[in-house]
């Protein structure tokens, strides 16, 4: 067997997530049915991440193993018969082969997500299913002061949702969380070691709680501090979250990778 890694983006509206559905359509699903018709025999594609419904991605990485047999394919022209035959919302970006002990969910060491927001009286239709729209004035100033206090690690269960499994820990950290803007155009980047269940959202929400007035910033960390989802703000709509990135830059990963 050989290994490859992939890199995926696609545009989420369509799918109810990346990972394969019992209802619905994920991408990992369109992906694989597809793949079929090249290599019968190749594994399940095995992701990075599980994005949500209507979450899009621009650096999903998943690897796939396929027998020697079916291997002849270079791994250029493989992505390119992909390409060929898949949806217009779903693209391989790169495919490479990787070390057999690569593994593209256990050996990311972080992920970085970004959040767009477009915030004007009128919706900008160019980016309709892309950004959420809040049309009232935001304190771009309350935000980014607020934004530095979910930075490090802490118990993130404030302003993540519940899942039908419990957690190991609800701690995560936080390397970066940023607001950046242009005119009305406006970006929140998260950056971290792991994610809970509509974490980005949840923090995005609060962010923009503290924007209209409703929290000042320096109650960020009770709000932490609580670990209760009630004490914080509404899940931002999923139009707007991008898996931007998946990072393996710790020593074992580039050990690995190295090979």
């Amino acid at each position: 067997m050989i290994k490859l890694k992939w890199v995926i983006a696609y545009h989420g509206a369509a799918y109810q997530g990346w990972q394969a559905q019992k209802t619905g359509r994920g991408v990992q699903s369109v992906l694989e049915e597809v793949l079929q018709r090249f290599c019968p025999l190749a594994s399940r594609l095995c992701g990075s991440s599980r994005t949500d419904t209507g979450v899009h991605a621009m650096g999903m990485v998943a690897h796939v193993e396929l027998p020697k047999s079916q291997a002849g394919m270079r791994p250029e022209k493989l992505r390119l018969a992909m390409n060929a035959h898949l949806p217009s919302d779903i693209r391989v970006v790169r495919i490479t082969r990787v070390p057999k002990q690569f593994h593209a969910r256990y050996h990311a060491t972080a992920k970085q997500y970004r959040y767009r927001i477009w915030n004007h009286p009128a919706m900008n239709p160019l980016l309709n299913g892309l950004a959420w729209h809040v049309p009232v004035p935001l304190n771009r100033t309350d935000m980014k002061q607020a934004s530095g206090h979910f930075v490090g690690t802490h118990d993130f269960r404030s302003v993540a949702s519940n899942r039908n499994y419990a957690y190991e820990t609800t701690v995560r950290t936080l390397f970066r969380c940023s607001v950046t803007h242009r005119a009305s155009d406006m970006e929140i980047t998260l950056e971290g070691d792991g994610f809970l269940y509509k974490m980005c959202r949840g923090i995005v929400g609060t962010l923009v709680a503290v924007g209209k007035g409703k929290w000042k910033p320096d109650q960020i960390p009770d709000m932490l501090q609580a670990k209760n989802r009630c004490q914080s703000g509404m899940n931002a709509p999923a139009c707007g979250l991008t898996l931007q990135r998946v990072m393996y830059g710790g020593s074992s990963a580039k050990k690995i990778l190295s090979e």
